[in-house]
């Protein structure tokens, strides 16, 4: 679907740095929980799911010569649940006596979608990977680590102990200067490296996003950028409706924390900021090809998703 309107780069209350961390953690969970909630009769998996297919469905048998790795992790997001799933998957695959489906073929689809972009996935054999290699770690546990500029190590260490494939870096961590150690040791093995840009990508301006998108294209093997909205007018009232849903949700969630439901209800700023952020995230997202507008000239791009 086409943009309802252009991309405006406005403000989200979140991001600025008068906005008390405490209500910020609140807000961070509430798009948690829109990543890995699944309506019924409206979804037929989670947005985390989701991600987790389309990552399998594309990549193919290629899936598990990656290291994924989120640059703007924030306090966890949805990346220990897209780990979680896309690992049961491959476990799956691996006890599973029937022969290999379709979907372990990498895809050629150039299908756009306003939600998630997929790009620069270099081909294999130009960066070493054979499918030999691709056939030894066909299906093998895949690891996610966890990185951001402002390290989240508290939320991160929590969810790492509930998973054996899911690390995280404790500095900070540049995504428009990786540090050249943390690629290079994840590119032991014939492993490549994948970047993951959950919810993240829109709040980069285009110099910042031209930056980054360098760096990727110059250090990493593929990425994925993966958005819960876009500039569509069904984006905007889903926004809207996501706050009442938060307020539906509340007393289920949160009956333990007084605190909480005080500023969902009384005072209601969590829900408040949620449908701001969400109306201008909206706003300030990008499609696909204007994301490939921002990559280095000359660079190979193949769209996955």
């Amino acid at each position: 679907m086409a943009p309802w309107i252009p991309r405006l780069h406005l403000f989200e209350i979140a991001d600025q740095s008068w906005f008390p961390p405490f209500l910020r953690a609140y807000v961070q969970a509430g798009l948690t929980h829109a990543w890995t909630t699944r309506v019924p009769l409206l979804q037929p998996c989670s947005p985390a799911t989701l991600v987790a297919n389309i990552l399998r469905r594309q990549l193919g048998a290629s899936v598990s010569s990656y290291t994924y790795i989120d640059f703007c992790a924030g306090a966890g997001g949805p990346t220990p649940y897209i780990e979680q799933a896309l690992n049961q998957q491959l476990d799956a695959t691996r006890h599973s006596s029937s022969p290999a489906s379709s979907d372990d073929k990498p895809s050629s689809t150039t299908s756009a979608s306003s939600y998630a972009a997929v790009a620069a996935q270099i081909p294999a054999q130009s960066r070493g990977h054979t499918a030999s290699v691709w056939d030894s770690n066909r299906n093998e546990p895949v690891k996610f680590i966890l990185t951001d500029l402002h390290p989240h190590v508290k939320s991160w260490e929590k969810a790492a102990s509930e998973s054996p494939h899911l690390t995280y870096v404790s500095t900070p961590v540049d995504a428009a200067a990786a540090p050249p150690d943390l690629i290079t040791q994840n590119k032991t093995g014939g492993k490549g490296v994948f970047r993951l840009f959950n919810l993240a990508f829109h709040h980069f301006d285009d110099d910042l996003a031209r930056a980054i998108l360098k760096n990727t294209v110059s250090t990493s093997d593929g990425f994925g950028i993966f958005e819960l909205q876009s500039r569509t007018f069904s984006s905007f009232v889903s926004c809207m409706l996501f706050g009442l849903f938060i307020c539906l949700i509340a007393p289920l969630l949160y009956w333990w924390s007084p605190q909480i439901l005080f500023f969902v209800y009384v005072v209601p700023i969590v829900p408040f900021v949620l449908v701001f952020d969400g109306v201008i995230s909206s706003v300030r997202t990008r499609t696909a090809d204007e994301v490939e507008i921002l990559l280095p000239k000359g660079c190979h791009k193949t769209r996955l998703a």
